[in-house]
C-alpha cells in the first residue's frame, strides 16, 4: 500500500512560535529524512520568517538547512490572541495543524522528543479526526485522557473552527491537551503508547523519588517501582533495553531536570538520574575487602544515553551546543 500512495497528501508538523525552539523542530526534521519518511514535512512558523530578510543569523541559517537538506515546507501562521489574553502561542500553533486542509492526514509532533523509528505507517490507520496516545502515566484518574505530544488529525475546516471556539471559552489553565480532550476523548482513535508515546522518565521509576511531570500530583502517579502502566501488565517484568528498543518516540519529561537542551550541572545529574537495580550482593572470598554488590544499571546507561545523543544532534544539525553551557 505505501508503495502507490500519493505522498503529498501527507505531511509530518512542527510548529515554531520562538526562534528559541527552532533547532529542536529541524532536529526532528532530520530524523525523518534519516528514516525516510515519505510525508511532507511542514513548519508552521510565525509569519515574517518567510519574508524577514533581517532574522538572526542562526535563524535564517536553520531555516535554510531545513528547507535545503530536508526538504521542509514553510507554512506561515499568524498567531491569535483569544478572548483578549496574550496569544496562546504553543497551544494554539500545535494545534493549527487541524486547519493545514491542503493534506488528507498531519502527523504533529511535539519537539522536545527524539524519534527512533520510522512512524509512518501511522498515516494509514482507519479515518477519523483525531488520533493520539493515552497519557498512560496518569493511570489513577477516573477517566483516562489523551496525551497532546504526538497527534494524527484529519485536517478539517470544521474541526478548526470547533478549537478556535473551545479556546474562546476554555478555563484560564486550560492548553491544548485540556483542549483535546474536551473535544475529543470519547471520539478519538486511542494509539498505542508502546512503542509511540514513551517517557524519558519511565526509566527513573525503578527505586527513584523524583517524578515524571511537575504539574502531575503525586497521588496520580504509580509506583516509583511499579511499570505497569506503561507495559499495560502487571505481570510482565521490566525489561529496559526490549523498551527502550521496540519504541519509536521518546518524549523527555524528567522533572526537576529540564529539556534536553538545557545545559545541567555534573552534580545535578548525578543526583536525579535513574538508580541502579541491586541484583546480589555476596561476601568476598577475600579477607578485608568489602561485599561484592552486582547491579543493573541499564535503565540509567539508556537514560543517560537518549540525552547524550540528543546532545550530540544538537550539535551536529543545529551547530549548537546546550543553552547555559560554559556560563558562570
Amino acid at each position: 500500500m505505501m508503495g502507490s500512495t500519493d505522498w503529498s497528501q501527507y505531511a509530518c508538523t512542527q510548529y515554531v512560535t520562538t526562534e528559541h525552539y527552532l533547532c529542536n523542530s529541524v532536529m526532528i526534521f532530520e530524523s525523518l529524512a534519516r528514516y525516510n519518511s515519505k510525508a511532507d514535512r511542514l513548519l508552521m512558523c510565525p509569519e515574517k520568517w518567510a519574508t524577514d530578510t533581517e532574522l538572526e543569523a542562526t535563524t535564517w541559517s536553520l531555516l535554510t538547512k531545513a528547507k535545503e537538506d530536508y526538504g521542509v515546507k514553510l507554512q506561515p501562521v499568524t498567531l491569535q490572541t483569544l478572548a483578549g489574553e496574550p496569544t496562546w502561542a504553543d497551544s494554539l500553533t500545535k494545534l493549527l495543524a487541524l486547519n493545514q486542509t491542503q493534506y488528507k492526514r498531519v502527523l504533529s509532533l511535539d519537539s522536545d522528543s527524539t524519534i527512533l523509528k520510522p512512524i509512518d505507517e501511522l498515516f494509514f490507520l482507519p479515518p477519523t479526526t483525531l488520533a493520539a496516545p493515552r497519557a498512560y502515566w496518569l493511570p489513577n484518574l477516573k477517566d483516562p485522557i489523551l496525551s497532546s505530544q504526538l497527534l494524527l488529525i484529519q485536517p478539517s475546516a470544521v474541526e478548526f473552527n470547533r478549537i478556535l471556539n473551545a479556546f474562546d471559552t476554555r478555563l484560564e489553565a486550560d492548553c491544548d491537551m485540556e483542549i483535546i480532550n474536551h473535544l475529543y476523548n470519547s471520539s478519538a482513535l486511542v494509539l498505542p503508547h508502546r512503542p509511540y508515546n514513551l517517557l524519558s522518565g519511565e526509566f527513573k521509576r525503578q527505586g527513584q523519588d523524583s517524578s515524571v511531570a511537575s504539574s502531575i500530583p503525586e497521588a496520580s502517579l504509580p509506583s516509583k517501582v511499579d511499570h505497569a502502566a506503561y507495559l499495560g501488565s502487571s505481570t510482565e517484568i521490566w525489561d529496559p533495553d526490549l523498551v527502550v528498543n521496540e519504541a519509536k518516540y521518546v518524549h523527555f519529561s524528567d522533572w526537576p531536570i529540564p529539556k534536553p537542551w538545557v545545559f545541567v550541572d555534573e552534580e545535578t545529574v548525578e543526583n536525579l538520574m535513574p538508580r541502579c537495580v541491586v541484583l546480589e550482593t555476596r561476601k568476598s572470598v577475600f579477607e578485608g575487602v568489602g561485599d561484592e554488590i552486582m547491579e543493573d544499571c541499564r535503565d540509567r546507561e539508556i537514560w543517560l544515553g537518549l540525552y547524550a545523543d540528543f546532545k550530540r544532534r544538537r550539535k551536529d544539525v543545529c551547530g549548537l551546543g546546550l543553552l547555559g553551557e560554559g556560563d558562570d
